[in-house]
């Protein structure tokens, strides 16, 4: 099992999540099957350094329902980093980037973040 490392100093968001998702899938391999689940794990590493906008970090909103009424929640990017970590916001992203199937479980196990090292 391969282990790919990502430098997340400087980059996006968007565009960190869809490199990490395609690796996760297999995409980047030659015998790639979408029934698979893919053999690489990727460590993405100085997560602290991710280049998030000002903008985007008061504005963006993360939406989960309970299934009652009146059960939506809603939280900014900044209360997630605050409650969390910028660790969740990556995690969050990729997770959406995967197809919605019975592998997105097994690539998201696959998923290592770690913060500045």
């Amino acid at each position: 099992m391969q282990t790919h490392t990502i430098d997340a100093t400087g980059k996006r968001l968007g565009r960190l999540a869809s490199e990490v998702a395609v690796i996760l899938m297999g995409k980047h391999l030659p015998d790639f099957a979408r029934n698979k689940p893919g053999t690489a794990s990727v460590l993405v590493t100085n997560a602290e350094l991710l280049d998030l906008p000002a903008k985007k970090i008061k504005e963006k909103k993360y939406v989960r329902y309970s299934g009652y009424p009146r059960g939506i929640r809603e939280r900014t990017m900044q209360k997630v980093i605050e409650k969390f970590d910028v660790e969740r916001v990556i995690q969050d992203a990729v997770y959406c980037m995967l197809p919605g199937n019975r592998l997105r479980g097994d690539r998201m196990k696959r998923l290592t973040i770690k913060g500045k090292i």
